[in-house]
């Protein structure tokens, strides 16, 4: 399970947040939803360490985890972050063998079936200016998952994508449950929430 505890952050004299408490259950889909400057994006970014908490905690299966420290998030960000100058292959394999110190032969194994399961067999040696968008969200994804997280987390996975893509990347999010992923989703979208939510956290914009 991952927990939050008493989480407290506010900027200046606005509080975003006062004593959050919040459980999720293994292997299921958070949405956090509500519309833009409530802190949707400021909650995700001090879950996966990238933002200063002011006060509380957040654990893993009853242990407190440092999160500048402990990499148990992995996230798919609104602009896929892509390294423009790496091929699709080489953009998974980067992280994991550099971080994870895995052999570049067996990353590439992972990265591969990664790939497979999520439709991109075929795109391995493209670069991202050859993607479409849901194509650059697919690879953002298997790079996220190469590095084997125990939190899989979106910021705004539908910003900007027409209605069959946001569909696809629905489905793409539900069948991410099969490998047990924690998710957690950042998202103004109301109806996309409600089709993939286990449950649903709204953020309100005072």
């Amino acid at each position: 399970m991952f927990e939050i505890r008493s989480l407290s952050k506010k900027f200046g004299d606005k509080v975003l947040f006062d004593q959050l408490n919040l459980q999720i259950e293994d292997g299921s889909i958070l949405t956090i939803v509500g519309e833009s400057g409530g802190g949707k994006t400021t909650l995700l970014r001090m879950l996966a360490g990238l933002e200063k908490i002011d006060s509380g905690e957040i654990l893993l299966d009853g242990k407190v985890l440092n999160v500048e420290e402990d990499e148990v998030m992995g996230i798919v960000f609104q602009d896929f972050q892509l390294f423009p100058h790496l091929s699709v292959l080489d953009n998974i394999l980067l992280a994991p063998m550099h971080v994870l110190k895995k052999s570049r032969k067996k990353a590439e194994v992972s990265a591969r079936e990664l790939l497979n399961r999520l439709g991109l067999e075929e795109k391995e040696f493209l670069y991202p200016y050859q993607l479409s968008g849901g194509q650059k969200q697919r690879v953002a994804l298997a790079r996220a998952l190469a590095m084997q997280p125990k939190i899989l987390a979106y910021d705004e996975p539908t910003s900007a994508l027409d209605p069959g893509l946001r569909k696809q990347v629905e489905e793409l999010i539900v069948s991410m449950k099969d490998l047990g992923v924690t998710q957690i989703v950042v998202t103004h979208d109301m109806s996309f929430a409600k089709n993939i939510s286990d449950q649903m956290f709204v953020v309100e914009n005072d």
